[in-house]
């Protein structure tokens, strides 16, 4: 078997490129089934999209990395030659060792955030409800799970992090004397939302609203926060009445235009508004960011802010290493055994269909009235025979080679003194 993984992620892709290749997790059947059919030997599949990362992890008989660069680049009407630019293509223990650390929190922007590892379980159970998880993918990422769970108990990889949310509220803080004195409006409904929400409603703003296209989730969001809901259609005539906007919502277009910001500014009397557009594809048009009294932050633009206490986990990450590095040599040991399955398989068989005739003969016997004891010594010579017989004639063979060969197959597996 090979394994193999391919991907784009935020030290290898600008943002917009990334926003190409985003799945939603309704999207993740139908792309895994087009994915499978066009690879010849139909591999084993998963799909991991965050708004950092998407990474396709195949197994299979062949390796067909080429092939599944290929069709993730035309699948997303992009250049293979842009997509090869911007990605890395990883095989067998490279592969696991990637997804090892993805699974740590060790590739993510946010150095030993723990989000990921939800999201992986969550593209695990896709893959496997689409019918795509065969044995080699669910055992490794079985054992991704397992040393990330060593990674956070072992090490101190987690401690210091500082979260996308965190980082929004530090960055509005900078900008707004008093937060308890702000408006901040949430568009979206999901976790990276819910996660921001609590860390702005620890600060106690004026006001909060959640707009959200199903308002009944939204409403559950607005209702933990003491706040309102609004849908989202309601954007463009309400966003003047808010001095922090932070938006993650699934949709594949911007769902806050230039025109909007401009005449909310305007309402506003250009008093300054604070933006963060967590999701990928963008929610909010690019060019708002060229607006004089707006910061608008994008997770890319987060980056530097989360890396605050990064030199207190370089210790922590040698740690982490070393355990992925052992959780990969198990692994790719594991695969190495894999490999002498259909031998196993064999020669159980073979070992099965002796013995199935030793019995028929044995039983024959004793139906003829034949002596209990005479029956059991015709069984176990019958069976020593059929064991013995193809090393018996190795030795036998007119090939000097082949008897010396023989000879030391049998001092290893039949005359060894420890068992």
């Amino acid at each position: 078997m090979a394994v193999w993984a391919l991907g784009i992620n935020h030290n290898t892709a600008p943002l917009d490129l990334r926003g190409r290749f985003t799945y939603a997790i309704d999207q993740v059947e139908p792309t895994l089934r087009s994915l499978r059919e066009s690879l010849t030997r139909h591999p084993e599949a998963a799909i991991l999209s965050t708004c950092n990362r998407t990474e396709i992890y195949c197994a299979g008989d062949h390796n067909d990395l080429e092939h599944t660069m290929e069709w993730l680049a035309h699948s997303n009407g992009v250049a293979p030659t842009i997509l090869r630019s911007h990605a890395y293509m990883l095989r067998d223990d490279q592969a696991a060792r990637h997804a090892f650390r993805v699974a740590s929190g060790l590739d993510s922007m946010v150095l030993g955030e723990a989000q990921i590892l939800g999201q992986m379980k969550d593209a695990v159970r896709a893959a496997d409800d689409a019918g795509a998880l065969g044995t080699t993918l669910n055992q490794l990422f079985q054992r991704s799970f397992a040393v990330a769970k060593e990674v956070r108990t072992s090490t101190e990889i987690g401690a210091h992090s500082i979260s996308m949310a965190a980082a929004a509220v530090r960055l509005a803080g900078q900008l707004f004397e008093d937060l308890g004195q702000v408006r901040v409006l949430f568009v979206g409904a999901g976790e990276m939302i819910e996660l921001a929400a609590t860390h702005f409603a620890a600060r106690k703003p004026l006001g909060i609203a959640v707009a959200n296209r199903t308002l009944e989730r939204g409403e559950r969001l607005a209702a933990r926060f003491g706040g309102e809901v609004m849908r989202l259609g309601d954007l463009p005539s309400r966003l003047h009445e808010f001095d922090v906007v932070v938006s993650c919502t699934a949709s594949t277009l911007p769902i806050i235009g230039l025109g909007a910001v401009e005449r909310a500014l305007k309402l506003r009397k250009r008093r300054p508004m604070f933006m963060v557009d967590l999701a990928v594809p963008r929610d909010i048009e690019q060019e708002v960011k060229a607006l004089e009294d707006v910061y608008l932050y994008t997770v890319d633009d987060l980056a530097t802010v989360v890396q605050t206490g990064h030199a207190h986990r370089l210790a922590a990450v040698e740690q982490a290493e070393a355990i992925i590095d052992a959780g990969v040599q198990s692994f790719m040991n594991w695969m190495d055994q894999r490999g002498a399955v259909p031998l196993i398989q064999q020669l159980n068989a073979q070992a099965d269909e002796w013995r199935a005739l030793e019995l028929v003969r044995a039983r024959k016997m004793l139906a003829k009235g034949g002596n209990i004891d005479e029956v059991l010594e015709a069984l176990s010579k019958g069976l020593t025979h059929k064991i013995l017989h193809g090393a018996m004639a190795e030795l036998h063979a007119g090939d000097s080679a082949a008897r010396e060969r023989a000879s030391t197959a049998i001092h290893h597996f039949f005359l060894r003194k420890e068992r």
